[in-house]
């Protein structure tokens, strides 16, 4: 055959194998409306575009192995994941981003995987290439590599030769440990891309993999401290060799935000981004607010965490403990059913619409325009809504989330918010339910940090604080309903104190647009954490409840009301009830609730 003939025959069967890869993309992603480009050519499109690597015209076995595993992996990324939900538990930090992305690759292709034995060869072929050529020179290639490793064998279930594992987990070894204990609860989560990337997101930050390897830098160039320009210098040459690695390494795709989801669901998805920025504003605003009490401190903050129910629990454990819940509710289920409706009762009525008639201004009355037709000398009548004493509400509950609260209390109290987050609902009264406990028994990050530093005297709050919000108020009790069940869970309720649970659930407030704002408080006695008291003078934390609860009583329009089960919580309550056995918990609740909407303004009697 003749050089020529033969050279177009090449290029006939590129161009073939170039189509085939197009139309593979297009019908693993589901998605007609791809371009796909080989090598550095770029267009203008509006359409999703997928760039592979260029083929280099030769029967390179290898170079077409490469091609075939990135578009299967580029097809299962579009139809898979979601960039919204990507981005919203992305974690900081320049290494961590990496180690979130590989994982996230590993999620869609490990789906990908089980449907296409076909998918399986390519990535898995592909990947031992890729495994004989690795730089593991730097230590930021050796921690990505490792890692990316270790997920592979673990969750893809592929298979290195020993040499190579040997040698991929020197690296990973340190983090094992903390990898292995989520792994089961990642393999669980494979289909669920919120939860996968909730717990990898966390698994990365706990690892501290950026801090470490800065730290390693330092160390190993002791001589980067004592320059500084020539440290920037070196800083950006390493960044340019590290965009050109990952050029190398990665296939970035233009993907626009899928619409595989419901509007409601990303309208849930962005009131939890704005719920964690008025967090977040607040907080500074606590900062600046110290509610009456000069002498109150924490010794430091960055421990703190406030966190979302579904990101504490895998979502079948949530799923189990719900249905837990849901077994105890059954047993009082006629009891408060009677309750709830007698509350749903009395706030529609304090909810039906009445009308001011024939009036000479306000909206047109069109059940009069037949007086017009019948005689057009005959005026215009219209009509204007009576003003009614019911406001937009939001009913806030904050629940005691302390070990002493184990048991029965804890039960009937997230019984009692379940029931009350569906009555309310109903009646277009805007709830959220809050949990307040610690992250540790006697101490934890913030005790180990001050004893660090030679145990100073009259440290403040000694523990590390964790705000849980189980239904935030934008949320649809039905979206939420699983994480109430986690207020069950062995092991979550640890210390309480009440004092910066009560700001924290005061500043959340007072940011909503609500005219009315009810925060109810249940608790089963003092603010209790042994780490602080220990430190500090025996009444430091309720001296700070007492300081608290005085200024939100005096200085602000939020109702505040307490209930305290099986302890007089009178004395830090102007408006607080007692109750002896905790079965009368919902009767309290929702009768407290209904004499509060009944009454004309703002309740200013101590109840009884």
């Amino acid at each position: 055959m003749l050089p020529f003939l033969r050279m177009e025959k090449k290029k006939e069967k590129l161009e073939n194998f170039k189509t085939a890869i197009s139309s593979t993309i297009k019908s693993i992603s589901k998605n007609e409306n791809i371009v796909v480009n080989f090598g550095s050519f770029e267009q203008k499109t509006d359409k999703v575009v997928v760039n592979l690597p260029e083929l280099d015209g030769k029967d390179n076995k290898i170079n077409y192995l490469k091609v075939r595993a990135i578009a299967d992996s580029e097809a299962l990324k579009i139809r898979h994941s979601n960039s919204k939900l990507f981005r919203l538990n992305e974690p900081k930090g320049n290494i961590s981003k990496k180690l979130y992305e590989i994982a996230e690759k590993i999620r869609y292709e490990k789906i990908g995987t089980k449907e296409f034995l076909g998918i399986k060869s390519n990535i898995s072929s592909y990947y031992k290439e890729r495994l004989e050529n690795l730089d593991l020179k730097k230590d930021e290639n050796k921690i990505l590599n490792s890692f990316e490793n270790y997920l592979r064998v673990n969750i893809l279930g592929f298979k290195n030769e020993k040499k190579i594992d040997k040698e991929l987990n020197k690296s990973i070894k340190k983090f094992e440990p903390k990898i292995k204990n989520k792994l089961q609860v990642l393999k669980e989560n494979v289909y669920s891309q919120i939860q996968f990337n909730s717990v990898i997101s966390d698994l990365i930050s706990e690892m501290n993999i950026d801090e470490n390897l800065e730290n390693h830098e330092d160390n190993k160039n002791p001589e980067n401290n004592q320059n500084p320009e020539s440290k920037n210098q070196d800083g950006e040459k390493d960044n340019a060799t590290k965009k050109k690695e990952d050029k190398e390494m990665s296939i970035e795709t233009g993907v626009p935000d899928l619409d595989d989801f419901s509007t409601e669901n990303d309208k849930e998805t962005d009131s939890v981004k704005a719920e964690e920025n008025t967090n977040s504003s607040n907080h500074q605003r606590g900062k600046s607010n110290n509610f009456g009490d000069r002498k109150y401190k924490p010794y430091t903050e960055e421990f703190d965490e406030v966190i979302k129910a579904e990101k504490l629990e895998s979502e079948l454990e949530l799923v189990r403990l719900r249905q837990n819940l849901d077994q105890q509710l059954m047993q009082l289920k006629n009891f408060i059913s009677k309750l709830a409706n007698k509350l749903q009762r009395k706030l529609l009525a304090k909810q039906n619409r009445s009308w001011d008639f024939d009036l000479e201004e306000g909206l047109l009355d069109t059940s009069k325009l037949t007086r017009i037709i019948m005689d057009p000398f005959n005026s215009l009548s219209f009509k204007k809504e009576k003003d009614i004493e019911f406001k937009d509400t939001l009913v806030t509950i904050l629940i005691d989330n302390s070990g002493s609260m184990r048991g029965k209390p804890i039960s009937v109290a997230a019984i009692c918010a379940d029931i009350l987050s569906r009555t309310l609902e109903r009646c277009l009264v805007k709830v959220e339910v809050l949990g307040f406990t610690t992250k540790h028994w006697k101490g934890g990050s913030c005790r180990e940090k001050w004893m660090k530093n030679n145990k100073p005297k009259f440290p403040g709050r000694l523990n590390d604080l964790r705000h849980i919000i189980y239904k935030s108020a934008d949320t649809p009790w039905r979206q939420s309903k699983t994480n109430m069940g986690l207020m069950l869970k062995e092991g979550l309720l640890k210390e309480n104190i009440d004092g910066e649970a009560l700001k924290w659930a005061y500043n959340k407030m007072a940011k909503r647009k609500e005219e009315r704002k009810i925060l109810m408080v249940i608790s089963d006695g003092a603010p209790v954490d042994d780490s602080t008291l220990s430190s500090n003078s025996s009444d430091y934390l309720e001296n700070n409840l007492k300081s608290v609860v005085k200024w939100i009583e005096q200085n602000s329009t939020i109702e505040l009301l307490a209930i305290g089960i099986g302890h007089d919580v009178k004395r830090y309550y102007s408006r607080a009830v007692k109750i002896a056995d905790v079965q009368d918990l919902g009767d309290v609740m929702i009768n407290q609730l209904t004499d509060l909407f009944v009454e004309e303004g703002k309740n200013k009697k101590t109840m009884h």
